[in-house]
C-alpha cells in the first residue's frame, strides 16, 4: 500500500464526505415529500351546522376608508369580515367561544390563509363578541346558507 502524504489523505476524507452528503440529499428530499400525519389535517369549512374553530382578529385603525376585495370602503362601524376562502358577499355567523357572544357578519374582504382557520372582523363586530382591547379570540365560524346582503 501506497503511503500517502497528509495533504492527500486529507482531501480523500473530504472528497468521501462531500460524496457522502450528495448521496444522502435525495433521501433528505423524500422525507420533507411525505404527507403530514391525517390528524394535522383539516377541513376548512365543515358542516355548515357545525362551523369551524378558529382564531379571530380585528381590523387595525389604519385600514379605515380603504377599499376591500369586494370594492366597498372599510367602515369600523359595519358588521363585516376578511375570510381567505369564503365567498364575497357570504353571510357568517361567529361565536367566541370564551363568553358564547354571536355576530352575524357579512364577508367582503379577504386575509392571508393561515394554518389555522381564520376570520377578520370589523371592530364593530369585535366589540359584540367581547374582545375588543384583547386583540385575539377563539370563535365557532359558522357560514349561513343561501344568504347574502343585499345593498
Amino acid at each position: 500500500m501506497a503511503v500517502l502524504p497528509l495533504r492527500n489523505k486529507v482531501l480523500a476524507a473530504v472528497s468521501c464526505w462531500l460524496l457522502l452528503a450528495i448521496l444522502a440529499i435525495p433521501l433528505k428530499a423524500e422525507e420533507a415529500r411525505q404527507d403530514p400525519p391525517p390528524a394535522a389535517t383539516q377541513d376548512v369549512v365543515p358542516a355548515a351546522d357545525e362551523g369551524v374553530e378558529g382564531i379571530a382578529s380585528y381590523y387595525a385603525k389604519r385600514y379605515t376608508g380603504r377599499r376591500t376585495t369586494s370594492g366597498e370602503r372599510y367602515r369600523p362601524e359595519k358588521l363585516t369580515a376578511a375570510h381567505p376562502d369564503l365567498p364575497l358577499g357570504s353571510r357568517v355567523k361567529v361565536i367566541n367561544l370564551a363568553n358564547d357572544n354571536e355576530v352575524e357578519v357579512t364577508v367582503n374582504d379577504r386575509c392571508r390563509r393561515k394554518k389555522i382557520p381564520f376570520i377578520d372582523l370589523s371592530r364593530a363586530a369585535a366589540q359584540e363578541l367581547g374582545f375588543f382591547g384583547k386583540g385575539i379570540a377563539k370563535v365557532r365560524i359558522i357560514p349561513l346558507e343561501d344568504e347574502s346582503l343585499e345593498d
